[in-house]
């Protein structure tokens, strides 16, 4: 306890943090931006959700944990935050891994309901996305218990890149060039595996790069 009390005086923001904020700042605009689009379903009428009312509670649930997700997962990765202290690194961890949990079950249920109203392709890719969100967590948390932190950082990496990948498919479908390409069915599915498979590709070269680089020093 003391331990962590000397660390905890040594927290001092300085110039090198604004870019951690600017970040964050970033990430909660584009989620207020994603989830202010889905205001009209907190009508809760057939109306207003149409396909998804008798699914209603999962979708407001998929919606609100995934925003929790999004903002929760990334202050994770500030280190100055991570050091100060390690209990408060573990409770926005269990509270990224219960909106995780919250929001992906949520997912695959409407994956396996409501999304076969588009086609078998939608729902399918959906199902695949859903999976891996849910396992990449999992192994993430599941490195953490081993004590294995190196491994449960790049794992965390990679939960929170298919996380972020909403934002990214759901943006890049929002612009009008994009739209122009075909129906929805045509175009989200490809966006879809776009939002998650590119980053996390991006980021294997990067962190395999770095480990040959390693390895030749």
């Amino acid at each position: 306890m003391e331990k962590e009390m000397d660390v905890k005086t040594q927290f001092v923001t300085n110039w090198t943090d604004i870019f951690p904020l600017l970040i964050w700042i970033g990430i909660f605009f584009m989620t207020w931006l994603f989830m202010h689009g889905a205001d009209h379903y907190l009508q809760m009428t057939p109306e207003a959700l149409g396909k998804y009312f008798p699914v209603r509670w999962f979708l407001i649930a998929h919606i609100t944990a995934g925003g929790g997700a999004l903002l929760s997962g990334i202050v994770q990765f500030w280190p100055k935050l991570r050091n100060y202290s390690w209990k408060l690194h573990r409770a926005i961890g269990y509270l990224y891994l219960l909106s995780i949990l919250v929001s992906s079950v949520s997912a695959i249920v409407l994956a396996f309901t409501t999304a076969y109203a588009v086609n078998w392709a939608y729902a399918f890719t959906l199902q695949v996305w859903a999976s891996i969100w849910i396992s990449a967590t999992f192994i993430a948390f599941y490195k953490a218990i081993r004590k294995q932190f190196k491994l449960h950082k790049e794992w965390m990496i990679r939960s929170y890149i298919v996380t972020v990948a909403f934002l990214i498919s759901g943006f890049a479908y929002k612009i009008p060039y994009i739209q122009q390409l075909g129906s929805f069915e045509e175009v989200t599915v490809p966006l879809f595996w776009m939002g998650w498979a590119v980053p996390l590709y991006t980021y294997e070269v990067i962190r395999s790069s770095r480990g040959r680089q390693h390895k030749c020093g």
